[in-house]
């Protein structure tokens, strides 16, 4: 179909109002809980400071360079993170279908966090905090109820504080989770399912009416959880024993830099962080005008995502550093990484503060927004990639919103296996195993080599430079025809995970959905059309079509592809007339 062209009846493709909306949007994708709850964990872990070391070189090489490269061609084409691919390349559609199953994964299982949130939240406004005591009906067993008594009698801070830390772990345990001895999957929590079908209803309402309605709500929800970290901050780095907890952050250890298990922890890093591989990236930079700045965008957007991740580590190891130090304990014994640092460490520790219903309010609230905006952007991309891929179908009235509420409907009731007795086990293998670093790292070597080697890395950077006005980067162009994908491929035989019965097959499961349908979508295209697998759609403005498609050192490795003839100059003028082509 070609540009500004559509089905009879069907409504035009959206854009964003403006460049905020779009700017907003990404950065409430690619901030999130990961920037609170690992990358401190991961830089204290892996030898503080030094831990930037590997961070950035990933960053650069990596990070950078797929984040642009998955946008660019989202602008491009203004096509979803499926038919994106289908485009410039049809044989390697399968990239784009392998990068809309892990956004199934996470539209399924990540929503639960936001749950778990709602459900502290609300006790938040009890006072005292349910889980600063140990008079509750969740606390049977005999000796948590000597201890409770110990804690009743005593007035030793110290062991006061241990106290709280009891009570922090069987709150999340045995009143959150509620795990039973048979982990069973088929008994519901009918209180965390309410929260999760609230969350699902605040994320349905964010997107229902499309990329409208979700560049206006992106304004607060991007920008909320910033308050609120900087009101933590502010508290945090004046309790006394913050700066024990900031040096543990920051304390550079050297000799872990010969450790691969760091490079591996920064590389899955930058990957989970920046949402790279998972189609979302294509899907909102799809809804840009044609000539939009999107690589100063990029860069812009990266810089504040890694910000963000330092400053978090200062907000957190500031508070756990009051609470070891109060504890009389050493950090090692407070940190922790994942749903453990933002359900009971980081609970634990502003229980012991002054007003700790106030700041658990605070911290619940800050945690629902980064969630939030993740959890409705992956949703309006899966969205965007369905309406994309059947447009006669789905871009009429009414259609997205049936499609957003089908869509909710289904992950909700996918959802709640994660909110059973045993649900917290099969929520840790999903999050191990679906969004893998072993997926990213595969889907990231094959999005550079279909770019840079098929479709032709000159002939993209021509397709940006028509878009932006200037020539990107020269340093991008090798990071995807060589550093990224060797990389990556270096980082994907460093083995990360535990073998071990069942989950081992759940997480082979997990891992090999997506990556099959790489291998199986070349089938497919050679059974469709074996004479047209590499050629993209005639559709796409080729500004400079006489020019080399690839080229390295001078020497030209793949000639122009599409002649310079009458019609493809009559196309490109057509779109020239429709939407210019520099800022």
């Amino acid at each position: 179909m070609s540009p500004g062209k559509e089905f009879e009846g069907t409504q035009l493709r959206e854009k964003w109002a403006n460049k905020m909306e779009f700017v907003f949007a990404m950065a409430g994708e690619i901030i999130g809980l990961g920037n609170i709850w690992r990358f401190p964990y991961l830089c204290y872990k892996n030898g503080g400071g030094v831990f930037l070391i590997p961070y950035c070189v990933f960053l650069f090489l990596c990070g950078i360079p797929v984040f642009f490269l998955e946008t660019a061609l989202g602008q491009y084409t203004s096509e979803g993170g499926v038919t994106a691919w289908r485009k410039i390349c049809p044989m390697f559609e399968g990239v784009g279908i392998a990068s809309q199953v892990i956004v199934i994964y996470l539209n399924i299982y990540y929503i639960v966090v936001l749950a778990w949130g709602i459900f502290y939240l609300i006790n938040s406004f009890k006072s005292p905090l349910p889980w600063s005591t140990c008079d509750n009906y969740w606390n049977t067993c005999k000796c948590f109820l000597a201890l409770a008594r110990l804690c009743s009698y005593t007035h030793l801070g110290f062991i006061s504080s241990l106290c709280v830390c009891l009570h922090v772990s069987l709150f999340h345990r045995h009143r959150v989770l509620r795990v039973s001895d048979d982990m069973s999957l088929t008994k519901v929590h009918w209180d965390l399912a309410l929260c999760l079908l609230l969350a699902w209803v605040i994320c349905y309402f964010c997107i229902w009416k499309g990329i409208k309605c979700t560049g206006k709500v992106v304004y607060f929800t991007a920008s909320f959880p910033y308050l609120m970290l900087l009101i933590l901050f502010i508290r945090g780095v004046t309790l006394p024993g913050a700066s024990e907890g900031l040096s543990f952050y920051l304390t550079p250890d050297f000799s872990r830099l010969s450790d691969p298990y760091v490079w591996r922890d920064a590389g899955t890093q930058v990957f989970f962080s920046y949402a790279v591989c998972q189609g979302v990236l294509t899907a909102l930079g799809s809804y840009n005008k044609y000539n939009n700045n999107c690589y100063r965008d990029c860069l812009a957007l990266c810089c504040l995502n890694s910000a963000t991740s330092i400053f978090a580590g200062f907000v957190v190891f500031s508070v756990l550093g009051s609470m070891a130090s109060n504890l009389g304990v050493s950090i090692h014994e407070v940190a922790t990484a994942g749903p453990g640092l933002a359900f009971i460490a980081y609970p634990q520790a502003l229980s012991m503060l002054p007003a700790p219903s106030f700041w658990a309010v605070l911290f619940f609230l800050m945690i629902i927004f980064l969630g939030l905006d993740t959890q409705f952007v992956c949703v309006e991309s899966l969205a965007t990639a369905i309406t994309d891929m059947f447009p006669r179908q789905l871009r009429r009235p009414r259609a997205r919103e049936i499609l957003v509420l089908v869509i909710a409907i289904v992950c909700f009731l996918l959802g709640l296996v994660f909110v059973t007795e045993g649900g917290i086990v099969l929520f840790q293998v999903v999050d191990t195993y679906g969004p893998s670093g072993t997926s990213l790292l595969i889907i990231a070597c094959a999005e550079c080599i279909v770019v840079s080697w098929v479709y032709g890395a000159d002939r993209f950077c021509h397709n940006i430079e028509d878009m932006i006005g200037y020539f990107p980067f020269p340093v991008l162009k090798y990071c995807w025809m060589f550093i990224t994908p060797l990389i990556c491929g270096r980082l994907f035989m460093v083995d990360g995970y535990i073998p071990g019965a069942w989950v081992s097959i759940l997480g082979i499961l997990l891992v090999a959905t997506p990556l099959i349908c790489i291998p199986v979508y070349v089938l497919v295209s050679l059974y469709r059309n074996g004479n047209n697998m590499t050629t993209p759609s005639r559709d796409l403005r080729q500004a400079k079509p006489h020019k080399p498609v690839l080229t390295l050192c001078g020497y030209v490795i793949f000639k122009a592809q599409v002649p310079p003839n009458r019609s493809v100059a009559d196309r490109n003028e057509k779109m020239m007339m429709e939407e210019p082509s520099r800022v």
